[in-house]
């Protein structure tokens, strides 16, 4: 009769042995009065490794195809290997993290992800290498689904918007010193050392958090748990996690066989059916579930569900011409060179809007006008960048410095908004969904790129899909009415 409240029993023993693991900061960081942005410059940390390695990866692709002798569509799964696993665990992770302690998850998350980075760089083969990512992935879980909880619930109320904008610049940072950094390491050392700057990185973020985060449960309490139900148990919801990843990989796959993945006409069309069921399961799953992977009672929160689209759309409009434009320039005879000088006019774009660019504005101006402000500049921007008749690397600066600045008015804002709304004790699962819509919008930023160009050309394609991220920019400008 005891053995059906064993599991239980073992489970709140390992979570209070984790929340006593978890170390306070050195008193005297701890009584500083500005010790918060400490904590917020360990999370740029982590922001900035995860974009540095986004950025760095994609330009070790050509090595990485003569190295294999593979096609780019198969070398594509490098990036897209890790952005499945990490869509399918940041909801996961951020509702184990509000149990365990964010900043327990945090640390581990920078371990896991220096250890599989090592692995990556010693990697033999392709698929060693894909699987030393989606390793990688479980790290960057770790850290991202705390990422945005961390900031948020550590910064005083009337400087939240402030550090969630500097951590987004920490993103663009990593963005926009991976181009060239990675050309830097492929041309004068390895592809190998493009995961391999990872492993110091991942040291100093350890040691970091260790000393600058402050406990999770400073009362060394662990929060209130839901009334276990007598058939559940308020198990962990296992088929929700394998629908979401489901549905993921295969849209994924469908889209990188469309773009020249070796698969026949027939799989990729079950592949986009079976993306759809998987989808409409996952929601039917979510509405059951005791302890669901993608908790309704917060996304169908009107403010909350019109943010979580915006995130997605947000960072759809960020790396879709990251991935397009060196393409697109490229078939215009601009030197690779030039074409990353101008790329980065995108993320330093961003980063200066996410940190300063708001003071620019009026001071009244709430952060859903701010919202609105930036998707339409973003919208401008792309719009011209689509209709200039075939612009030149330099005619090329001005719309995506437009787009950039417009996205990072736009992201640090609808971040604000969101986690403003997720009530405390469910911000890192909130944060979580953060970061999982994010990582949708960068894989389906990866992915629409290369079909269009597969199917159009560069020139023709390009224009086609800066046509729909305008259209798509204004969207969210609509949902920022919210």
């Amino acid at each position: 009769m005891a053995e059906p409240a064993l599991a239980p029993r073992l489970l709140d023993t390992l979570q209070d042995a984790l929340q006593r693991a978890e170390r306070p900061r050195p008193r005297a960081v701890a009584r500083w009065r500005h010790a918060h942005w400490l904590a917020v410059g360990t999370v740029c940390l982590g922001a900035f490794l995860g974009q540095l390695t986004a950025s760095v990866t994609s330009l070790v692709f050509p090595a990485l195809e003569q190295r294999f002798d593979a096609g780019f569509a198969a070398v594509e799964w490098v990036s897209l290997s890790y952005l499945l696993v990490l869509v399918a665990l940041l909801a996961p992770v951020g509702r184990l993290s509000d149990l365990v302690g964010r900043k327990t998850m945090y640390l581990g998350g920078f371990a896991v992800f220096a250890a599989a980075s090592l692995g990556a760089g010693l990697a033999g083969s392709l698929a060693v290498l894909v699987a030393c990512r989606a390793v990688q992935a479980v790290g960057g879980a770790m850290m991202q689904a705390n990422s945005v909880a961390l900031v948020a619930r550590g910064v005083p109320e009337r400087a939240m918007r402030t550090a969630l904008g500097i951590q987004a610049a920490a993103q663009a940072l990593g963005l926009a010193l991976g181009p060239t950094l990675g050309g830097l390491l492929v041309t004068h050392a390895s592809w190998r050392w493009a995961f391999w700057v990872n492993v110091p990185i991942g040291v100093l973020g350890i040691l970091a958090g260790w000393f600058l985060l402050p406990r999770t449960f400073p009362d060394g309490r662990r929060p209130a748990r839901p009334a276990r139900s007598k058939d559940a148990g308020g198990r962990f919801d296992l088929a929700g996690l394998l629908l979401l990843a489901g549905a993921s990989t295969a849209l994924l796959l469908a889209l990188s066989a469309a773009s020249g993945l070796p698969l026949p006409g027939w799989a990729v069309a079950a592949l986009a059916v079976l993306a759809v069921l998987a989808a409409a399961g996952l929601v039917r799953q979510e509405r059951r579930a005791d302890r669901p992977i993608v908790p309704p009672g917060l996304v169908n929160t009107p403010g909350i569900r019109a943010g979580l689209v915006v995130a997605l759309i947000g960072y759809l409009l960020l790396f879709c011409p990251l991935v397009l434009e060196p393409v697109v320039l490229a078939g215009r005879g601009v030197p690779a060179a030039t074409a990353g000088v101008v790329i980065t006019a995108l993320p330093a774009a961003f980063a200066l809007a996410a940190t300063v660019g708001g003071g620019l504005l009026p001071r009244g101006w709430s952060d859903a006008v701010r919202c609105r402000a930036g998707a339409l500049l973003a919208a401008a921007g792309l719009l011209v960048l689509a209709v200039l008749p075939a612009p030149g690397a330099g005619a090329a600066v001005g719309p995506l410095l437009a787009a950039g600045y417009g996205l990072g008015l736009l992201l640090p804002a609808n971040n604000a908004l969101v986690m403003r709304a997720i009530p405390a004790q469910s911000s890192a699962v909130g944060g979580g969904l953060v970061n999982m819509v994010r990582s949708l919008g960068t894989a389906l930023g990866t992915a629409l790129p290369v079909l269009a160009v597969h199917l159009a050309g560069a020139a023709s394609g390009g224009r086609a899909v800066l046509l729909l991220l305008a259209a798509v920019a204004v969207l969210a400008a609509r949902l920022s009415a919210r």
